[in-house]
């Protein structure tokens, strides 16, 4: 599929999907007759992964080490799981965090439904 497709089915603009190409978290995409990118079923799978990543916060420099890493190998998969888990905490905090801050918004709406 065309970069333009690749774009809408992943929600990422074509921008985006070349500046991810540029800087390493997406590695081969392949190339048709006219040169042009090409991507494949794998690559939007890889690309939505890597837009997890990033909703939940990881820092780019974080998901190009762990595209770094996927392309390695097998051999890599323990320190991949190890980054994984350690984002996951991260995550986790954050979600911790959040539900404290909702509890405020909860409470004040509380207290200015109390006041009508």
């Amino acid at each position: 599929m065309t970069i333009q497709e690749a774009a809408q089915r992943s929600g990422l603009s074509a921008h985006t999907l070349r500046y991810y190409e540029r800087i390493g978290l997406i590695h081969s995409v392949g190339r048709n007759g006219s040169g042009h990118r090409d991507y494949a079923e794998q690559d939007l799978r890889w690309l939505e992964f890597l837009t997890r990543l990033r909703s939940t916060g990881m820092p780019i420099a974080d998901m190009c080490r762990y595209a770094q890493l996927r392309r390695m190998g097998e051999h890599t998969s323990d320190e991949r799981r190890e980054m994984l888990e350690l984002h996951r905490e991260r995550v986790r905090a954050r979600i911790a965090e959040l539900t404290q801050d909702l509890k405020v918004l909860d409470y004040k709406i509380d207290s200015y439904r109390e006041l009508a």
